[in-house]
């Protein structure tokens, strides 16, 4: 929600408690970051949806049936998900946390973290969806 000197505290606590009724409030003090608001938590659900897509077509790919490789990235995104909810950790802590030095998540994550890898692609897509929302704006 954006807080800027046009709300007052009476507004601002009323559309506190609405929209904590559904979910976490995030407050900024700058309208101009709301494009990049819509592009992270707006649009963010469809990227851990695509994640848990990817990752059960990967599973897929190694062998396991349809449903259990869906059955095993649904769990683990929701797990994932679960923990990072309930942790004050910080993201990158949790993945060093569940890496084992020289073992599987750490070759997986030298393939997806290599240059070009994952996080440029994110990076991409979130400036892709920002300037959408600023041309739907108008």
């Amino acid at each position: 929600a954006v807080g800027n000197g046009m709300v007052t505290e009476r507004h601002r606590a009323i559309a506190q408690e609405l929209m904590d009724a559904v979910g976490q409030t995030a407050w900024i003090e700058d309208e101009g970051l709301m494009d990049a608001v819509t592009a992270v938590s707006g649009s963010g659900p469809a990227y851990v949806f695509l994640v848990a897509e990817c990752l059960a077509a990967a599973g897929r790919e190694a062998g396991l049936p349809d449903a259990l490789a869906a059955q095993l990235a649904r769990q683990t995104v929701a797990g994932a998900g679960a923990l990072l909810a309930a942790s004050e950790l910080e993201a990158s802590v949790l993945r060093r946390n569940v890496t084992s030095p020289g073992g599987t998540t750490a070759a997986a994550l030298a393939v997806l973290m290599r240059e070009g890898g994952l996080e440029p692609l994110f990076v991409e897509a979130v400036k892709a969806a920002a300037r959408r929302s600023r041309e739907l704006a108008g």
